[in-house]
């Protein structure tokens, strides 16, 4: 059966730079070769609210990362501010090495932080399959609401692209470990490290956990890297059946 190679890179973004940021990925992961590499939320500029000045109007940093996964011969996710007809969104993108691109648009706007007043939530909700691996997209906040991300049988990885500080970052350590458990399925969980410009500090918390709760994701630097084995959920699963016994409902959005 398949497997999938996944790279993530927990740095520290540089805060409104688009192009420091992009040379430093590509400097970063020059040498790494994966099946995905994946970054954090906001990977361009980090997490802000200054919609004007950093969203992706004209499609900048959507090509950029159609031109990195063709260069790496591999997909390569995360989210970016992005504006479309007016609108603002949090788009999670998804790029396959082909070019293929697939997006979901983040739900949970984060009201704390006054997300919600400048973003647009998404609705719907996004599985990609690649390499024969069925992949939910979530960002930051969507860790928090387990009945979007309950697995109805769909999915078999779940990724969460996050700017999660250190202030809360129990709650990311405990949530992302239920929802592994919970929907008996692979969950990788990318933060970024260093410090905003707010003033919030994040930290090194980035993990890949298999759907009995154990740590299968192994980190070296900024690298934080995991084999999804599809052999190994399929065993797991077949031998405690416990989606099988789950409530029967249906999310409407």
């Amino acid at each position: 059966m398949s497997s999938l190679k996944i790279t993530g890179l927990q740095y520290d973004i540089v805060w409104k730079d688009k192009k420091q940021n992009f040379a430093h990925i590509e400097k970063m992961l020059a040498s790494e070769v994966a099946d995905l590499f994946l970054l954090p939320e906001m990977f361009p500029t980090g997490f802000c609210m200054d919609v004007e000045e950093i969203a992706d109007a004209g499609g900048e940093v959507l090509e950029w990362m159609k031109s990195f996964a063709a260069t790496k011969s591999s997909a390569v996710a995360g989210s970016v501010s992005v504006m479309e007809e007016g609108n603002f969104y949090n788009r999670f993108y998804f790029v396959e090495p082909s070019g293929v691109v697939h997006f979901y648009d983040k739900r949970h706007l984060f009201s704390y932080s006054g997300e919600d007043k400048v973003y647009t939530p998404g609705s719907e909700r996004v599985i990609v399959e690649y390499k024969e691996v069925r992949i939910l997209l979530q960002v930051c906040y969507d860790l928090r609401f387990p009945v979007f991300s309950r697995n109805i049988g769909d999915y078999d990885l779940v990724l969460y692209v996050a700017n999660w500080p250190v202030q809360r970052i129990e709650a990311w350590n405990a949530l992302l470990k239920a929802r592994a458990i919970e929907n008996q399925a692979y969950v990788f969980g990318l933060n970024r490290t260093g410090k905003d410009g707010n003033g919030l500090v994040y930290d090194e918390s980035s993990e890949c956990y298999f759907p009995d709760g154990s740590r299968v994701s192994i980190s070296a630097e900024h690298l934080v890297k995991a084999d999804v084995s599809m052999e190994s959920l399929m065993e797991f699963r077949r031998r405690f059946r416990f989606l099988d016994d789950a409530d029967d409902f249906r999310l409407m959005v």
